[in-house]
């Protein structure tokens, strides 16, 4: 559709209907767009590619945001339509299930970092980098974006970060292989367990429901 400056929108935010969150809106003259995904500056011809895939292949109405030190891909809303917008597409998963991922991760990076020193903690930043680059994790793409999740509060995130269920699979199986590997065996999974309390109730179970039926239920229990 559009490909904007910074200086030709508007960028505020609204309060999500249902959480206790704020939602990121891009006003371009009277039309209103969500942000869907982000960007590094040396990402152009990625954030471009699934700008055109959105706009020419699925026919969604888009702009990308072209700004100095990154790209970003809006998708249009009408406001009064927000509930209806924000609630998961197919593949897409809550955001509590992101940000309950985000807590078993830290666990196990604060586990690691306790028991097995430093050496170990550089080498599990390594492998856990690797794993996010595998796995092709939307904003969090670069070393610097890694390291904010691993010791940002997930529950405090502005935006949580827009990851697909097979990712978001991906990711905890690369970190139970991981944690495996530095630990000999597989019983730092109950203590980074222990950190799911931090979720709302409803939230929590929502996620254990998730990981039951998924194939992550041998693994994470």
């Amino acid at each position: 559709m559009f490909i904007l400056k910074r200086q030709d929108v508007e960028i505020y935010s609204i309060q999500h209907p249902k959480k206790d969150q704020q939602v990121p809106v891009l006003r371009y003259q009277t039309q209103n767009f969500r942000l869907i995904s982000v960007f590094s500056a040396a990402q152009e011809e990625e954030a471009k590619a699934l700008w055109r895939d959105l706009t020419d292949n699925r026919g969604k109405a888009c702009v990308l945001l072209e700004e100095p030190e990154r790209y970003s891909v809006w998708g249009k809303i009408r406001l009064e339509q927000l509930e209806e917008s924000v609630a998961p597409t197919a593949g897409e998963l809550p955001a509590c299930s992101v940000q309950a991922s985000l807590l078993l991760l830290q666990a196990v990076y604060l586990d690691i970092e306790d028991m097995l020193g430093a050496r170990q903690v550089a080498a599990f930043r390594k492998e856990l980098f690797e794993a996010f680059r595998q796995h092709q994790l939307p904003q969090a793409n670069l070393p610097e974006a890694i390291e904010q999740l691993l010791v940002v509060n997930p529950l405090a995130l502005v935006q949580v970060p827009n990851w697909q269920e097979h990712q978001l699979q991906g990711l905890l199986q690369a970190l139970h292989r991981i944690g495996k590997q530095h630990f000999g065996n597989a019983n730092f999974v109950e203590r980074a367990m222990e950190s799911l309390q931090e979720l709302p109730h409803q939230d929590r179970e929502a996620f254990l429901k998730w990981l039951k039926r998924s194939q992550l239920a041998e693994r994470w229990h």
